[in-house]
C-alpha cells in the first residue's frame, strides 16, 4: 500500500513486479465510495440498486462493501467501529490493520453527492473486466475447443454471455418520476396525430383490425392462435408484409434511422421455410395462387406478375430466421442482434410449440417450458420496445363443440399463454367446417348448406379474445385461400358482430 502525494490511501502492484496491463479498476473511486457509506449510509441508497460486492476490483473492498450493505438494511449503522466487529482482525492491509483502514476510509471519504457517479465508475470497469474474461475465454476455447464444440455452438455461447452482461450492465431502471411517463404518454399521442390512420402502434395494413386495436403497440405481447387451416400464418405473414412494405425511415438527431411509419420486421419462421414463406408473399402480393407457382403452371404474363413483385420484395426491411427447433434465448439473442445491426420494428414467431427452452432445468415440463418462453417474449417485448407476435396452437377441444369459435381456455398450455399476453387474437373460418360437412347433393339439407357456404365463403373473423388497453371483439375480414390473403370487407359484405364476449 502507498501513500500519494494527496494522501488518499491506494492499493498498488509491487513496484519491481514485471510490468503487464492490469484489468481497468479505479482503487480510488472505490475508497472513496465506500469511504462515503460509512460517513453518511444514505449513500450506500444511492448505488444499492445496482451496485453489487463482485463490482468492486480488490478483494478488501467487496468485504466492506457486502458487510455495510448488511448492516444497513437491517437498519442498522454501518461505521468504521461497527463495521471491524465482523471483519477479521488479523488482516493486514499495507501495514494497517481493518481498523485503521476503515478509519482511513473514512477521513478520506467523498461527499454523499458523489456517491453515484463514483458508484457508476465501479460498475463500468466491473463491466470492462467481464468482457476481458469473455474474450479470454473465447480465444482459449478457440484454440483448445474439444472436437464436438463447434465453432456455430462457440459463437452462440459467446453471444449468450455478452447478452447476458448487456441485460445486467444496466443501472437506468427503478422508479422514475412520473412526468417522465406522462411526456412519453402524449408523445405517444402527438405521432399517433401525425402517422397514416391516425393510430398510437404500427399499422397491421388491415382497416377494421387497426380500428379495434390502434394498431400494433410497442412493448405489447400479441398471441395469434387458431386451429390448423384456419389461417393464422396467413395472417402474420400479411400483417408481417403490410408492415415491411408501409416502411417510412425518419432520420433522428443522434443519427439512428426510427419508423415514421411501417418498420423492420423480423420473422422467425421454425415451420416453414424461407423459400416457402417467399412464396406465400409472392402468391399473395402477385395474386397467382402458390400451388401455379410450386408447379410452374404459370402463364408469360404471371411471370413478369412474380419478376415485377419480387423486384419490390427484394427492397423490403423483412427479414426471415428459418432455423428450427430454435430455443428461446437463441431468439432473445438473435433480435437484439437485428435490433442494432438493422432495426427492429415487429417480431413474428411462427409459433410458441416450436420453440424449446434454456434447458436450465432440464426436468421441467412442457408447461413450465412453454411459461418460460411466454414470459421471456413478453420481457423481449419490453426490453426492445417493439411488438411481438406469437402464434400458437390450439387445443383439439375445439372440434367437440357446436360453435367452433375458439376461446382462451382452447390455447394450448393456456394459462401462461392467457396470462402474459396483452392482447390475444384468433382466426376463425365458418367456411373451413362447412366444406367438410358437405350433405348428399339434391337434399333439403343440401340446399341449406349451399346458402350457408354462400354466406361464409371467402370471409374470415378475426376474433379479439383479449385486449389490456382496449375492446374485445370480432373483426370481419376477407380472406382469399388460393392465394392466402386477408384484406379488408367492403362495407356493404361486414357481418354481423359477435360482440364482445370473445
Amino acid at each position: 500500500m502507498a501513500v500519494t502525494d494527496s494522501n488518499v490511501l491506494k492499493l498498488s502492484p509491487d513496484a519491481s513486479a514485471p510490468a503487464y496491463r492490469s484489468a481497468p479498476h479505479n482503487i480510488e473511486a472505490e475508497q472513496g465510495l465506500l469511504g462515503a457509506i460509512l460517513v453518511n449510509n444514505d449513500a450506500f441508497y444511492r448505488v444499492s440498486d445496482f451496485l453489487e460486492p463482485k463490482h468492486f476490483f480488490e478483494p478488501i473492498h467487496q468485504t466492506i462493501f457486502e458487510t455495510a450493505a448488511s448492516l444497513i438494511r437491517m437498519g442498522k449503522i454501518a461505521t468504521p467501529v461497527t463495521l471491524k466487529t465482523f471483519l477479521p482482525a488479523d488482516v493486514d492491509i499495507g501495514g494497517m490493520t481493518v481498523g485503521q483502514y476503515l478509519a482511513r476510509l473514512a477521513a478520506e471519504a467523498t461527499t454523499i453527492i458523489n456517491a453515484q457517479d463514483y458508484g457508476r465508475t465501479i460498475y463500468d470497469l466491473s463491466l470492462r473486466r467481464d468482457l476481458i474474461n469473455i474474450g479470454e475465454d473465447m480465444v482459449n476455447v478457440a484454440y483448445d475447443a474439444p472436437v464436438d464444440f463447434t465453432p456455430r455452438t462457440q459463437i452462440e455461447d459467446a453471444e449468450r454471455r455478452l447478452y447476458e452482461l448487456a441485460e445486467s450492465g444496466r443501472y437506468d431502471g427503478g422508479f422514475q418520476k412520473f412526468s417522465r411517463a406522462l411526456t412519453i404518454a402524449i408523445d405517444m399521442a402527438a405521432k399517433a396525430f401525425q402517422r397514416d390512420g391516425k393510430l398510437s402502434g404500427i399499422s397491421t395494413g388491415l382497416r377494421d383490425l387497426d380500428t379495434k386495436m390502434g394498431g400494433l403497440q410497442h412493448s405489447d405481447l400479441i398471441i395469434l392462435a387458431g386451429r390448423p387451416g384456419m389461417g393464422k400464418t396467413s395472417l402474420a405473414t400479411n400483417i408481417a408484409y403490410n408492415v415491411a412494405r408501409a416502411y417510412v425511415p425518419d432520420l433522428q438527431a443522434d443519427g439512428t434511422m426510427k419508423a415514421l411509419n411501417g418498420g423492420v420486421v423480423g420473422f422467425f419462421s421454425c415451420e416453414m421455410s424461407g423459400e416457402q414463406l417467399a412464396t406465400r408473399i409472392v402468391a399473395e402480393r402477385s395474386g397467382i395462387p402458390s400451388s401455379h407457382i410450386r408447379r410452374g403452371n404459370i402463364t408469360e404474363a404471371d411471370f413478369d406478375k412474380l419478376r415485377e413483385c419480387s423486384i419490390e420484395l427484394q427492397s423490403l426491411p423483412f427479414y426471415v430466421d428459418e432455423t428450427g427447433g430454435i430455443s428461446i434465448s437463441q431468439v432473445m439473442a438473435r433480435a437484439r442482434r437485428l435490433k442494432r445491426q438493422k432495426g427492429l420494428d415487429l417480431l413474428v414467431i411462427d409459433y410458441i410449440q416450436l420453440l424449446s427452452g434454456s434447458g436450465k432445468r432440464g426436468n421441467d415440463n412442457r408447461v413450465q417450458e412453454v411459461t418460460e418462453i411466454t414470459t421471456s417474449l413478453k420481457a423481449l417485448a419490453k426490453e426492445l420496445n417493439v411488438p411481438i407476435i406469437a402464434l400458437s396452437q390450439l387445443s383439439r377441444q375445439v372440434e367437440n363443440r357446436d360453435d367452433k369459435r375458439p376461446q382462451l381456455s382452447d390455447l394450448r398450455e393456456s394459462g401462461s399463454i392467457e396470462q402474459d399476453a396483452d392482447v390475444v387474437i384468433f382466426v376463425y373460418r365458418e367456411e373451413y367446417y362447412l366444406a367438410g360437412k358437405q350433405p348428399r347433393p339434391g337434399t333439403e339439407e343440401h340446399q341449406k348448406w349451399q346458402l350457408e357456404m354462400e354466406r361464409a365463403v371467402g370471409k374470415a373473423e378475426v376474433i379479439i379474445a383479449k385486449q389490456r388497453h382496449g375492446p374485445t371483439g370480432t373483426v370481419p375480414v376477407q380472406f382469399e385461400a388460393s392465394v392466402t390473403r386477408f384484406g379488408d370487407l367492403a362495407p356493404e359484405d361486414m357481418v354481423p358482430d359477435h360482440g364482445d364476449g370473445y
